[in-house]
């Protein structure tokens, strides 16, 4: 992301208002790109890492995983940062030919179509609850084995469990607690990432690209 004179005096009042933390850098640096983002404090203790999540996630970017979203606004959030790093595909469930389902919603099948595509890819369900219960599923009986998840849905009806059942599934994840979580968080968390892996590995990354 480049940065304006702005954007530096925002991320100094976030700073400042957060104070003490346990974060590590990169931690903290993903947490304070999401309060940029929403300009909502509470995601401070609100954003879960599982161990070596960011690790995880970085190696992947910088070996260009194709990146799986559940929704255009995602794509459209990471599109610009990923394009001008890695490079990395990015993909839309939505986008996803499927034949016509009563059973799940639009986004749930297209996740499984490309999940079964990409089984190590990078996925990140913003919005759709729906899509990441068919996500866990599929990890649940060794379908797939994403490289990262990133779960940030909104939700009132089950969106509790299928977190829980992500953080039992001992794959990398970045995971919203809770039913505060939408498109927005998921982009903001994905751009920090990327520029955490482009300042661990661009310079190698260049030479190829």
């Amino acid at each position: 992301m480049e940065w304006h004179v702005t954007d530096a005096q925002s991320l100094q009042i976030i700073d400042r208002e957060i104070g003490a933390h346990t974060f590590s850098p990169s931690e903290y640096e993903i947490v304070r790109r999401v309060i940029y983002a929403t300009a909502d404090f509470d995601y401070k203790n609100l954003i879960r890492f599982s161990d070596s999540a960011l690790q995880a996630g970085a190696a992947a970017l910088a070996a260009r995983s194709t990146i799986v979203v559940d929704v255009p606004m995602v794509q459209v959030g990471i599109t610009p940062t990923t394009q001008s790093t890695f490079a990395n595909p990015v993909y839309c469930s939505l986008d996803a030919l499927t034949r016509p389902q009563r059973e799940k919603a639009r986004a749930a099948w297209g996740i499984e179509t490309l999940a079964r595509r990409y089984p190590e890819a990078i996925f990140v369900v913003g919005q759709a609850q729906t899509a990441l219960t068919t996500l866990v599923e599929l990890i649940e009986t060794e379908e797939i084995k994403p490289a990262l998840v990133i779960g940030t849905p909104a939700g009132f009806v089950g969106v509790d469990a299928a977190l829980e059942r992500l953080t039992n599934s001992l794959i990398p994840h970045i995971r919203i607690e809770g039913r505060k979580g939408n498109s927005v968080v998921a982009a903001a968390i994905v751009n920090g990432l990327v520029d955490l892996a482009w300042q661990a590995y661009g310079k190698e990354a260049s030479n190829v690209l």
